[in-house]
């Protein structure tokens, strides 16, 4: 029994992230309401609240979802370029850069942004440490396995370095993102102390 209500309370969460995410790329997180999410989803606003407790839980948990999605994505170019991992980390950028201006929630984000701390802007700058280290634990996890002739406190290192510039571009690009997706696996290359081609 206890499996089926995992299940259950799974599938509602899924159903208001899925009802919030509409909602905020439509109109803005500025006009997000827990009563609207509850009308858009079909349940009651207390059921909103009993799930996420706060509109700051459900951004966190929205922009968390989205980084799993990306990790999937980013994880297909490391697999394509397992055995550089210089042109790996190139591809995973390349492509976080790219996705990143075609998501609408990205740009929701990034163009109703007042820069509040109760913005949703906050979960990629300021209160970014829920991404930075569920990003960052997962390409440390696949580096270790994948490229284990580099030193860990290297590979570490060279890793939080791009996963935060990569963060950093996203909010405020500098480059095209091929230009930046090479700037980057450079620097994971000097970092990690790889041979740069």
């Amino acid at each position: 029994m206890t499996r089926y209500r995992e299940s259950v309370r799974s599938l509602l969460r899924e159903r208001l992230l899925d009802g919030a995410y509409e909602l905020v790329t439509a109109a803005g997180w500025d006009k997000l309401r827990m009563t609207h999410i509850a009308t858009t989803a079909g349940v009651s606003r207390q059921t909103v609240y009993t799930e996420f407790g706060t509109k700051d839980a459900i951004g966190q948990a929205l922009v968390l979802r989205e980084v799993e999605r990306f990790l999937l994505g980013i994880q297909e170019q490391l697999d394509v370029h397992r055995d550089d991992p210089q042109d790996a980390v190139e591809a995973a950028v390349r492509f976080t850069l790219d996705t990143a201006a075609d998501n609408p929630l990205l740009k929701s984000i990034l163009t109703s942004s007042r820069g509040g701390e109760d913005d949703l802007i906050a979960h990629l700058t300021t209160r970014s440490e829920p991404l930075l280290d569920t990003a960052t634990a997962m390409l440390n996890g696949y580096a270790a396995e994948a490229w284990p002739h580099i030193d860990a406190e290297s590979r570490d290192l060279a890793l939080e370095t791009v996963v935060r510039l990569a963060v950093s571009h996203i909010v405020q690009p500098i480059a095209p993102a091929h230009a930046t997706a090479v700037r980057l696996s450079r620097i994971l290359a000097r970092i990690a102390l790889l041979p740069e081609h």
